[in-house]
């Protein structure tokens, strides 16, 4: 029988074990009914514009167009934090080549000793898409639509991957959850549409109509909520994805943001302790609106995405080729942390290549810092 220190050492050597194998391994899932209560709960339609309530939340479509759930995640707590990376020459090429040996990683201008270094081509996605569907994007949802789809068709793997749809005006709606099923994600993109208000006479200009019968305000859909959809995204739907998959958020919009409840700086801190990537495609209808450029790149590089602005549909096929391929070509470190305060803080990251001409001519790609997770925060309760 070990006694003392001996057996603490062997649980410490299990835990590291058996975290190594939550990170690069499968996901454990169980299912859940639709018809349970939580469920049916969940489907409640929930409004950005509701002045009730203080943070914003995707509201499903209406009841006979729920999206089909997807399988709960069952999530496992680990103290290993984990940076994915990209690499790529002065052509824009990505570079696979790359050895443990070749970086350094810095946490807070601390060097950490690397738990892991591995070529990330197998782990999960997890990939939410979200469109802005207001007045400026009228004439581009067709291109929009038909680009989302062959992205999908090309990244997503049977029994591996997942994703998920949310559309967007002035109020974000869930047209489909988190799942692996092409065909409910080809129904949900399609169901993505610009439903013009009451006296809406195109071009983004709308003139007095009557009033809508029901209560829904019809103004909100020639407006704009992009970081509200970003948070609530982030909040609500990444947080039940599985702990050793790759998150990405691929936002198509304009930029130009004009109700949103919360700020460009909470929905990137959202982004940031989800753990996703934001990839932006800056896309509007160029004869009347413009694109705010600043913002969407400020947003991809805060969370180690990339920021696009195609001008044609060529453009935007490649651009969704692009982000396929960073997805794909990605590196993926881990390590425990020197600072093991679980404090919430924010911690800023480096990746340095060791060989100063190898430095010249390759650019990463990797998001600048992450939150410290706090006590419970892997777990949240279900409300």
């Amino acid at each position: 029988m070990f006694t003392g220190s001996k057996k603490r050492s062997l649980v410490l050597v299990a835990f590291a074990a058996i975290a190594l194998l939550v990170l690069l391994g499968g996901r454990p899932r169980a299912q859940q009914s639709l018809q349970s209560e939580d469920t049916q709960d969940k489907s409640r339609a929930r409004r950005t514009s509701d002045t009730q309530k203080a943070e914003p939340s995707p509201s499903p479509r209406h009841k006979d167009e729920l999206p089909e759930d997807s399988d709960e995640v069952v999530r496992v707590e680990t103290n290993l934090t984990t940076i994915f990376f990209t690499a790529a020459d002065k052509s824009k090429r990505f570079i696979s080549t790359l050895k443990k040996e070749d970086l350094r990683v810095l946490e807070d201008g601390q060097a950490q000793d690397l738990f892991t270094f591995q070529q990330n081509t197998d782990l999960p996605l997890s990939a939410a898409i979200l469109v802005d569907c207001s007045a400026s994007e009228e004439r581009m949802l067709p291109d929009l639509r038909a680009a989302a789809r062959s992205f999908l068709e090309a990244v997503m793997r049977p029994g591996k991957d997942e994703a998920a749809i949310v559309s967007f005006t002035g109020e974000v709606t869930l047209e489909q959850g988190f799942t692996g099923s092409l065909d409910r994600l080809r129904r949900a993109i399609e169901r993505v549409d610009f439903v013009p208000p009451a006296g809406y006479i195109g071009g983004g200009v709308v003139v007095g109509g009557t009033p809508p019968i029901s209560g829904t305000n019809q103004a909100l859909a020639g407006s704009t909520a992009i970081w509200d959809a970003v948070w609530a995204t982030s909040n609500e739907l990444l947080q039940d994805s599985a702990d050793n998959a790759r998150r990405a958020i691929i936002l198509l919009t304009d930029g130009e943001d004009t109700m949103s409840q919360v700020k460009m700086h909470d929905a990137i801190e959202r982004a940031q302790k989800a753990d996703a990537f934001v990839y932006t495609i800056g896309i509007g209808d160029s004869y009347n609106f413009g694109v705010n450029e600043g913002a969407l790149r400020k947003i991809a590089e805060q969370t180690g995405g990339r920021a696009y602005f195609p001008h044609s549909e060529r453009e935007l096929r490649e651009a969704f080729a692009q982000i396929q391929r960073d997805l794909r070509e990605q590196y993926l470190v881990a390590y425990s942390p020197l600072n093991k305060a679980r404090d919430g803080s924010y911690r800023r990251i480096q990746i340095e290549i060791n060989d100063p001409e190898l430095r010249k001519q390759l650019k990463l790609n990797y998001r600048p810092g992450y939150f410290a997770k706090t006590p419970g925060a892997a777990a949240p309760p279900k409300k």
